[in-house]
């Protein structure tokens, strides 16, 4: 059965509440699609339709709800990338675009990611030629997780990481509310990309960090209330983790100064105590 898209009822708060799904350990590089011809998002989603259910569907949606002109010079087609990605689609959130392409960014089998190929040339072609945003970002999850982000450690996010610059927004009872158990994470980022005006919740003020960023943890706050503060800063790890494409800026090609001395650089744990499946109150 097809169900119709209904922005009203639909909850954005679950794209950012996948953070808690991150592996903890060190994943291969994602490569491969930046050798990926452009085409249009009809054509980006064909190899999808056995992946993601109504993809086709998914893709007119955001067409309809596209700008004709889209805003940063984007074309229609570069715009609906990132509004598809943004898309909440019914019944549920595992119905979503989102959610069936971060789940494959965090599997260690790259190979489950050519089908994906040419939405990710499209989509990160589209980000790259948005505005960098250098600044704090915030997102967080409704749960403890701050025995798994010790001080010193680097990890890795592998997926699209949605953010917002508005930390209000995670306190309102939709996301963390100011209640139970919760981890809000405070960002230092030197390359998130502001979605806004290519997002089917542009009041959100989302920042969107693209996959295989690396951060250092540099320090945890227990504030009360249940509520731990994270703070994070994006560093440069040795290597690209994610293959560039023409005009997008990788970690690799970040200032030094975003990097940590090496005396204070924790390897990643390669294991992962059991976690259940939670965050945003951040988007992922």
């Amino acid at each position: 059965m097809a169900y119709k898209y209904n922005a009203s009822a639909s909850k954005s708060i679950h794209r950012f509440t996948d953070i808690s799904a991150e592996p903890q350990d060190i994943l291969p590089p994602i490569k491969g699609f930046e050798n990926m011809p452009i085409v249009s998002l009809e054509e980006a989603v064909q190899p999808l339709i056995k992946i993601v259910d109504e993809v086709e569907q998914m893709v007119w949606t955001v067409k309809q709800k596209c700008s004709k002109t889209p805003a940063n010079n984007l074309s229609i087609d570069e715009s609906a990338s990132i509004m598809l990605y943004t898309l909440q689609w019914p019944p549920h959130r595992e119905n979503s675009f989102y959610f069936i392409l971060n789940r494959t960014l965090r599997t260690v089998d790259r190979g489950k990611l050519k089908p994906w190929f040419h939405y990710l040339k499209l989509v990160t072609l589209a980000l790259s030629k948005l505005p960098s945003f250098n600044g704090n970002i915030y997102r967080g999850v409704k749960e403890d997780l701050h025995e798994q982000y010790s001080t010193g450690n680097t990890f890795v996010w592998w997926d699209f990481s949605s953010c917002t610059r508005s930390i209000s927004v995670l306190q309102t009872e939709a996301f963390l509310g100011t209640k139970g158990k919760r981890t809000m994470f405070n960002i230092e980022c030197s390359n998130g990309k502001d979605i806004r005006h290519h997002s089917c919740f542009p009041t959100e003020d989302e920042v969107l960090l693209l996959p295989a960023r690396q951060f250092c943890v540099q320090g945890c706050l227990n504030t009360g209330d249940g509520l731990y503060m994270i703070q994070i800063r994006e560093i440069q790890p040795p290597f690209s983790l994610l293959a560039p494409v023409h005009g997008l800026t990788t970690p690799t090609q970040m200032s030094q100064s975003s990097t940590i001395p090496k005396s204070v650089q924790v390897p990643i744990s390669l294991s992962q105590p059991n976690r259940k499946e939670p965050l945003y109150s951040m988007k992922s």
